[in-house]
C-alpha cells in the first residue's frame, strides 16, 4: 500500500518596513534552510510557499509532516527578506489549508 503524503500548512506573520513579493519571501527561508540544514534537510522539507498577501503581511508555508520542525526553526531564524531585515513569526500550523485559514479568521477579529 503507497505511503499518503502528509503536509503541514504554517502560517506566518512578518514584521517589516517594506512589502516584497512572494518570491523573496520564499527565497530568504529557503536559502536560510540550505544554510542551518544543508542541501539533503533543505530537499526533504518538501518546503514551498502557498500564498503571501503582502498588505497585511501574513503568508502561508506548505512542507512535509516529518519535516515540520526544520522548517519552523528556518522560518523563525530569517533575519533578512532581500535586503531589508524583518521578523517572521509563526501564528499557526494546521494539517489542512482550511482549517488553518478558519483559525487565522479567529486570531484577526
Amino acid at each position: 500500500m503507497p505511503q499518503r503524503i502528509r503536509r503541514r500548512y504554517i502560517a506566518v506573520k512578518i514584521d517589516g518596513n517594506h512589502p516584497f513579493n512572494g518570491k523573496t519571501l520564499q527565497d530568504a527561508v529557503w536559502n536560510n534552510m540550505l544554510r542551518l540544514f544543508g542541501e539533503y534537510g533543505a530537499s526533504q522539507a518538501e518546503l514551498f510557499l502557498v500564498e503571501y498577501d503582502p498588505e497585511r503581511q501574513q503568508a502561508i508555508f506548505c512542507c512535509s509532516h516529518k519535516s515540520l520542525d526544520l522548517v519552523k526553526a528556518s522560518i523563525v531564524a530569517t533575519t533578512k527578506i532581500g535586503e531589508e531585515k524583518t521578523a517572521i513569526h509563526i501564528l499557526r500550523v494546521s494539517g489542512t489549508l482550511k482549517s488553518l485559514r478558519r483559525k487565522i479568521q479567529t486570531i484577526f477579529l
